[in-house]
Order: structure tokens, then C-alpha cells, then sequence
């Protein structure tokens, strides 16, 4: 397919082509007329935000915003962006600690592409670069990193969503699932990606973990009736053959699957959730355990460990946390 193809089929990035085109343009005016320079560098730097917005992926509209923070003499913005580019690439604790008591000014574009060099938004330009020295154990290093990595923000959500389909295409299944299951573990709303690791599941006939991904489809999105036509083709026999009855894993495989989806996020975090809870049970002293634990966990704003509780919950039985399900789902 051609690059123009390319385009004609993701508008997004058309779009946010044509914002960072004008945010150089503006930039340009601003060069070649001093006395109306802070103007156009005002709509210079609007665009390039707009350039981000439509496409965050996109290495330029990065480097386009930096400079325009640079033209600006403008270092705790240029701070602030590298800020969010490595909450984009998963807020490795290394490239965090890599922006204190630095010259943003001097150093900021530097540290910048070095960034994208180490690590490119691009996941064609990412599996080069792991795939370039197999001898180096690159992926063994990537998996390991990827375990500490915070991935809460939607933006490296979908980041690394795409390096797991490269990870899948290429035939590292059971890595694409361990590392899928890290993503979900942080942000949990992520439809699509359940929907894909259902289905890795149901090829593989892993029946009972297919069925837990789709549910999580249908519990995020209530239209999209994955769960029941997951449930449909199983009764339907539809190799010819005849199938044994079949309606749902058991309690104890969902319990099981939700507890090990909690354990993941546990490392998120920020404060022992055990300290909150014991103080919203001394204010409450009727209040079920698990109910004043889920009280805590909001109170800390810890969405994804608070999910996978109600959800865990609700699937033993306890149909009072669906209310706490339907909210912290609200909240998203």
C-alpha cells in the first residue's frame, strides 16, 4: 500500500499532519516578524497541541511542540512535555529521574530524541530496533521492562498495544498475553484489547479464560454481546460435532482470574490500601470488609485494583457491589 493510501485511511493522522504544517508556518512569522512574534508563536504553539491531539504517535508533533517551547525560552513547559512523553512511553522510573535539575532549555531537545531513539512511538520502527541484535536478549529485556512500566495513561495503553500485535504477529503468543495482561491490569477499560486476547483464547480453546475476556467486553460495553456469542457458538457446535453442555467457567475459575488481574495492578499503588481501610472501618463499623476496602481504594482514586474487587465480587455473588461496579466504571 502507498504512503498516500496510508493517509486516506487514518484521517486522524492526516489531520494532525496539517496542524503541525501550520504550527510551522506560524512559527516561520514569527521568526520573520519580531514585533508580532509573541502572536504567532501563540498560534503556532496552539496548532502544534492540536497536531498532538489528533496524533500523539506521531515523533514530529512532538519535536514540533518542543521547539516552539524552546522559541518561547519557555523551560518548565519544555518540562511539562517531556513530562507527558514519558507518561506516553509508560513512566519508566530511569527516564523520570533523567529530569531532574537539568537545563530544559540546553538539554530538553536532546533528551527528547534520545527518548524516541531508545524507545520510538513507531512499532515498526520499535520491532527493527528489537529485532536488530537477537544475540542482546532485547525482547527478554523488553518483557522485564514492561513489568515495572505504568501504563494508566490511555496513550501508552495504546502504544504498547500496538508493539504486543507486532510481539503477536511475529509469533511470541505467550508473551503478547503476559504483557496484555500487564496493560489490562492498569487500565481495564481497554474493550479492544480484552476483545483480542478473547479471541487468542478461544483459537487456542482455553474456553474458560475466552469467556472471562469476553465478559470483561460486555461488562465495559454492554452492546457488544461478545460474552453471549462466545456462549452461542459453543452450544452451536459449529465444527459438526457434539458438544457438552456448557454455560460459564466456574465461580471459583472467575474468582480466580479476577484476584489474579487485582494482584497485577497491586504495584500502582501509591499508598497500602490496608492503613485506608482500616480507618474507614473504625468511622464504619457495620460496614462489610470488602466494602469498606473498596471505599479505600476509591478514596485513593486506585481505579483498576477497585475494578477487579467489585467485579470479583459481583461474580461470587455479591450482587451488592454492582452499584460500586457502575460507579467506578463511571469514573472512567
Amino acid at each position: 500500500m502507498t504512503d498516500s493510501q496510508d493517509l486516506l485511511q487514518h484521517p486522524r493522522r492526516n489531520l494532525g499532519n496539517r496542524y503541525r504544517s501550520t504550527a510551522q508556518k506560524f512559527a516561520k512569522l514569527a521568526k520573520a516578524d519580531p514585533q508580532r512574534a509573541n502572536e504567532n508563536l501563540a498560534w503556532a504553539e496552539q496548532n502544534a497541541r492540536q497536531a498532538l491531539l489528533h496524533d500523539f504517535t506521531d515523533e514530529r508533533n512532538w519535536r514540533c511542540l518542543a521547539e516552539l517551547k524552546v522559541l518561547n525560552n519557555d523551560s518548565e513547559g519544555l518540562h511539562v512535555v517531556l513530562e507527558d512523553v514519558f507518561s506516553v512511553l509508560g513512566r519508566d522510573p530511569e527516564q523520570i529521574d533523567q529530569l531532574k535539575g537539568i537545563d530544559f532549555l540546553t538539554h530538553g531537545p536532546t533528551l527528547l530524541e534520545a527518548a524516541f531513539v531508545n524507545d520510538s512511538l513507531d512499532p515498526e520502527t520499535w520491532w527493527a530496533q528489537i529485532t536488530a541484535h537477537p544475540d542482546t536478549q532485547a525482547l527478554g529485556q523488553f518483557v522485564d521492562r514492561c513489568k515495572r512500566l505504568d501504563f494508566r495513561d490511555q496513550r501508552a495503553n495504546i502504544v504498547y498495544g500496538r508493539r504486543l500485535e507486532r510481539l503477536k504477529a511475529a509469533g511470541h503468543v505467550e508473551v503478547f498475553i503476559e504483557l496484555a495482561r500487564h496493560l489490562l491490569a492498569h487500565r481495564p477499560m481497554n474493550h479492544e484489547l480484552w476483545l483480542e486476547l478473547g479471541r487468542l483464547h478461544e483459537r487456542r480453546g482455553e474456553v474458560d479464560h475466552a469467556w472471562s475476556c469476553y465478559d470483561q467486553v460486555q461488562q465495559i460495553r454492554p452492546h457488544m454481546t461478545e460474552r453471549d456469542r462466545f456462549l452461542d457458538r459453543l452450544k452451536g457446535g459449529m465444527d459438526g460435532q457434539s458438544k457438552a453442555a456448557w454455560s460459564g467457567p466456574t465461580i471459583e475459575h472467575r474468582e480466580a482470574f479476577l484476584q489474579g488481574m487485582q494482584t497485577l495492578t497491586d504495584r500502582i499503588t501509591a499508598t497500602p490500601v490496608e492503613a485506608t481501610v482500616t480507618a474507614v472501618e473504625e468511622e464504619r463499623p457495620t460496614a462489610h470488609p470488602d466494602e469498606a476496602k473498596l471505599r479505600g481504594l476509591l478514596e485513593q482514586d486506585d481505579l483498576q485494583a477497585a475494578f477487579f474487587l467489585a467485579r470479583r465480587l459481583v461474580a461470587s455473588g455479591e450482587e451488592w457491589a454492582r452499584s460500586w461496579l457502575d460507579e467506578i466504571q463511571s469514573r472512567w
